[in-house]
């Protein structure tokens, strides 16, 4: 079992940054990734980023890739998402997710442990 609690979220304006964080805890291990998805009020839950733990292989959205950037820190069982430029279209519900694969999927089925969302709100 992994327990994954996000924090970082707040409301910010266009063009100012945030950074989240993922804290892991229970039986992670190097095989695993995290991932970062979005969900916007009436849409679909989306894909962001996400990292393998051991050996740091990253991901990206097309629509985040250039601001955006994904990392972890091995010795805290911590993930992090550093957002730059954020624009109003990236508001939404960030959840931070592990999946136990050695491999980095973008699919939210693929991941099997889930936290409990924070939100991002980006003004114009």
């Amino acid at each position: 079992q992994v327990r994954l609690v996000e924090s970082g979220g707040g409301a910010v304006q266009a063009g100012d940054s945030l950074r989240l964080s993922c804290a892991a805890s229970g039986r992670t291990s190097p095989g695993y990734t995290m991932g970062w998805f979005r969900q916007a009020p009436g849409k679909e839950r989306e894909f962001v980023a996400a990292i393998r733990w051991g050996g740091g292989s990253t991901s990206y959205a097309d629509s985040v890739k250039g601001r955006f950037t994904i990392s972890r820190d091995n010795a805290g069982n911590t993930g992090y998402l550093q957002m730059n430029s954020l624009k109003p279209e990236d508001t939404a519900v960030y959840y931070c997710a592990a999946a136990l694969s050695f491999l980095v999927p973008t699919i939210s089925s693929q991941y099997s442990y889930w936290g409990q969302g924070t939100q991002v709100t980006v003004s114009s």
